[in-house]
């Protein structure tokens, strides 16, 4: 049981915890806000000349739109008493002046829409090709732990977010700013006394201000979490569509997107409720205030110590007082949305490549192709287990090495390494010799090349896919790099030959036909070392006995690594490395390794039995 002496305990501990995740909270919370901000600092820098344009043009236009009540007031207290005299000249000066003020006032809002509608779109492009720019440059390890449907988001909804802020709600911030500061100075000026009545509701709408951003921002980072979640959701399950509705995972597909769309919905209503609460008690404040301003000037005008022209004027400005208002929660709701959405636009551009470029390169020149890894340990984040536990292996420039083992062994681990799709946690991996975190992307590009299970064609035509190996080659050059992997002959065939549309991600094509595409792209790049991850596991008996000559003859001269599970292409390698655990357990030639009857030679017997 219990004691009061221990839930007391208890309860100032949970107070204590409490109070320490509200601070952690909130500091998180200001870090965010000040990384955000910082984002939009930057973007908007090389604008500040045409903004300061359009802050003066808004300017101007408040003040011709704050002569309205003046110019009315003038007009009831001079201008209609003189022309009851005879005299028009006031009042027509007044009609005149207004008529003017209104030109002014459309002439000055159409020059701020244009000018800060420019500056927004360019603010937006250069955002989303900075996103897009910084997105293709990370590394590979982030893009396998963040979805493609989070970058999505970031390009899509939380740029949509920014552009209503630019497009909506920067008007609003000027304008309102303005009209307060403007409205204000006017009301002291006409009648002290009155204006103390308004400037005191300042008071609790300073209160309710603060309330209503703290808890708009939150609720708005709750808005860019949901869509971001539904987004991820929609893209897997398109790109995994077939699969859907080959395992009837349709309902329960319906049921996750359900979900996510009702939490979606419950934040975007609990940021409207608080918009909501606000708008209204602003209101209730303008409204006491306008009718303690109308009770207390009436009763002046009627004792002569305040003109009716005067108190006209006050009640209009009074009335357009708290509008400002409203226009002020509108932006202060674009910002809250727009400032969720730069927390997770910033935090995606705040992420560094995992395999950084070189701070100073050594060249590369004409790479021989000599590989080797010296005491490489590697694993991939803190968290996770080692997969290559102290590593050597040295491969000479030309030889061709098959990597076979279980799944898991290291195999994949290996040809990332030898490509620079990852650094080793510890250790070296050296191309000719040169520590390959020393050399320019460039030129490992040029000197390696790898060739995966995936495939992955881009739209376009099949010269243009093939190109990609090398730009600016000849189609003499495309068609002779597809005539020597066995390729020239099924893309002759195709309706357009070599300009046939491949289509999205190479959907018009087989698998084996992609695999042959990717091959005569990687040829056509003639690197120093070419990397072979399971590149003919989607290719049939016929096409795979043509792809063995070809390999022969492309892989002469070349250093290589072939990873695949089918022995008929293990079998074309100098030299097998078999692997258990991250570790060489066997390492010799093909034949060698199956007269030692060890686990390479059980392998093949298997294959050979399969084959019979």
């Amino acid at each position: 049981m219990t004691t009061p002496v221990v839930e007391h305990e208890e309860e100032a501990w949970r107070g204590v915890a409490a109070e320490e995740i509200e601070h952690v909270e909130h500091a998180v919370g200001v870090k965010l806000q000040a990384r955000s901000r910082k984002l939009l600092g930057e973007l908007i820098r090389p604008h500040v000349g045409k903004a300061a344009l359009a802050v003066l043009s808004v300017l101007c236009g408040n003040i011709a739109v704050l002569a309205f009540p003046l110019l009315i007031a003038a007009t009831i207290d001079r201008g209609i008493p003189a022309a009851t005299r005879g005299d028009y000249s006031v009042l027509l000066w007044c009609v005149a002046g207004y008529a003017v003020c209104a030109v002014l006032t459309t002439v000055l809002r159409y020059s701020f829409l244009r000018l800060s509608g420019r500056i927004g779109q360019d603010i937006l492009l250069e955002l989303r090709q900075r996103i897009f720019r910084h997105a293709q440059r990370l590394s590979v390890g982030f893009h396998e732990k963040y979805t493609s449907g989070k970058v999505i988001a970031r390009l899509t909804s939380d740029v949509d977010s920014l552009q209503d802020l630019v497009e909506e709600g920067l008007d609003s911030l000027f304008n309102a700013g303005l009209s307060l500061i403007g409205i204000t100075i006017v009301l002291l000026w006409l009648d002290l006394p009155l204006a103390t009545v308004v400037v005191a509701g300042f008071v609790p709408v300073y209160f309710m201000w603060r309330w209503f951003r703290r808890r708009s921002i939150l609720a708005y980072r709750g808005t860019r979490g949901a869509i971001a979640k539904i987004i991820v959701q929609y893209v897997e399950t398109m790109n995994g569509i077939r699969a859907v509705q080959a395992f009837r995972r349709q309902p329960r597909n319906t049921q996750i997107m359900s979900r996510l769309n009702a939490q979606f919905r419950d934040a975007n209503t609990d940021a409207l409720s608080v918009m909501a609460v606000f708008i209204a008690t602003i209101r209730t404040i303008g409204n006491v205030s306008l009718a303690i301003v109308l009770a207390w000037g009436a009763w002046r005008v009627a004792d002569g110590s305040m003109e009716l022209g005067v108190l006209a004027a006050f009640t209009l400005y009074v009335l357009r007082f708290y509008d400002p208002f409203d226009e002020l929660a509108m932006f202060a709701n674009s910002y809250s949305s727009a400032s969720a959405a730069l927390e997770k636009i910033s935090g995606l551009l705040e992420e560094q490549p995992s395999v950084p470029p070189p701070a100073s390169p050594v060249p590369l020149r004409h790479a021989r192709g000599e590989v080797r890894f010296s005491d490489v340990e590697f694993r991939y984040t803190a968290d996770t287990r080692v997969v290559l536990p102290s590593f050597s292996l040295h491969v000479p420039a030309g030889e061709t090495v098959a990597l076979v083992g279980a799944t898991g062994a290291g195999k994949t681990t290996l040809a990332k390494l030898v490509a620079r799709f990852y650094d080793p946690t510890s250790g070296v991996v050296s191309l000719d010799g040169v520590d390959l975190r020393s050399v320019a992307d460039d030129e490992l590009r040029r000197a390696v090349v790898m060739v995966t299970q995936e495939n992955f064609l881009f739209s376009g035509s099949v010269a243009d896919n093939i190109g990609l190996g090398r730009p600016g080659a000849t189609r003499a050059e495309i068609e002779s790099a597809a005539a020597e992997v066995g390729a020239h002959e099924f893309i002759a065939a195709l309706p357009d030959g070599y300009d046939t549309d491949v289509r999205k991600r190479g959907g018009r094509l087989s698998a084996g036909q992609r695999q042959m595409v990717a091959f005569a792209r990687a040829f056509l790049a003639d690197p120093a070392v070419l990397v072979l991850d399971e590149a003919t596991s989607s290719l049939d008996v016929p096409t795979e006995r043509a792809v063995q000559s070809a390999l022969e003859t492309v892989l002469a001269d070349r250093t290589a690594f072939i990873i695949a599970h089918r022995l008929s292409t293990v079998l074309i390698a100098d030299r097998v490395l078999v692997l258990d655990g991250g570790r060489v357990v066997e390492d010799g030639s093909p034949e060698e390794l199956i007269g030692e009857r060890g686990r390479f030679a059980a392998l093949h017997t298997a294959w050979r039995d399969s084959l019979a």
